[in-house]
């Protein structure tokens, strides 16, 4: 059973406006980087890149895993990292006059630190270009040497998205697991950095199930977490079950409050990005 048709109208946002949405991509294409705004199809592009904000994906538009509910297109490697990007990205952060950094990558298994070290140079480049930003590590499922590498960069957020519960894990690539972004997150508690986490609702998980895994997110130390509506980037991905109304987000807010977690976003349009400084410390 899906919930596929036309959007609730809490699910509709507008098309871009005005000049702040054109400076960001204007300063983008100069420096050639990519954004998970445009690459993952994001419902907030409009409203982001209208108020001068973007998060930013590093090491190529090409991931190597292939999760049933995203739209990066995918292959068995990348191109290789460019060494210039840290320091462009660093320039468009001072450029468009950041407060807050975000900055995310495709999974690159290719990689022999499966880009671990690239991510460590782009927190160091924007830390020493633009002192004064906060920075978030949106990251893949980096364990042990890869996740210290990016910790000693000193990133005041470490996020990683379990993306759904437990026992709908099956709509990720296979190599991903809710087991092993626990152990994630945990690290990145453990090395005394904030970790953050994202579900995705809408895909036929009950309640109970998005309790329980808020519970199993507190007990790895994550203590800031991001609920948003689920949307089917193309009809290539799995179809949306429900549509959640606004209300239902609140509820999840006040629940994850209670739970134990410092920061909450809930909303159908929130994504792990999305508002980030409203997420962070």
């Amino acid at each position: 059973m899906t919930a596929e048709g036309r959007k609730p109208a809490w699910l509709r946002v507008p098309v871009p406006s005005g000049d702040g949405w054109k400076k960001v991509d204007e300063a983008l294409s100069r420096r050639a980087l990519h954004t998970v705004c445009d690459e993952a199809a994001c419902p907030n592009k409009a409203e982001c890149w209208g108020r001068g904000t973007a998060t930013f994906m590093v090491l190529g538009d090409v991931c190597t895993r292939n999760c049933r509910f995203c739209a990066v297109s995918t292959a068995k490697a990348g191109t290789p990292p460019d060494s210039r990007e840290p320091e462009g990205l660093a320039g468009a952060v001072e450029e468009l006059k950041l407060s807050w950094a975000v900055i995310t990558s495709v999974d690159r298994d290719d990689l022999p630190d499966r880009g671990a070290g690239h991510f460590a140079r782009c927190v160091e480049a924007i830390r020493a270009r633009v002192p004064s930003a906060g920075i978030e590590a949106l990251i893949p499922d980096f364990r042990g040497a890869e996740l210290e590498t990016l910790a000693r960069a000193g990133p005041d957020v470490i996020a990683h998205n379990v993306e759904t519960v437990r026992r709908l894990q099956g709509i990720r690539d296979a190599r991903a697991s809710f087991d092993a972004s626990l152990a994630t997150l945990e690290g990145a508690a453990r090395a005394g950095i904030v970790a953050k986490s994202s579900m995705m609702l809408g895909l036929g998980e009950s309640e109970r199930e998005v309790h329980e895994a808020m519970d199993e997110l507190v007990s790895a130390g994550c203590s800031s977490l991001v609920l948003g509506q689920y949307l089917r980037p193309t009809l290539l991905q799995v179809p949306v079950v429900e549509y959640l109304e606004p209300d239902r987000f609140d509820a999840y807010a006040a629940e994850a409050r209670a739970r134990g977690f410092a920061k909450v976003v809930a909303a159908p349009l929130a994504r792990t990005s999305y508002h980030a400084g409203d997420a962070n410390p």
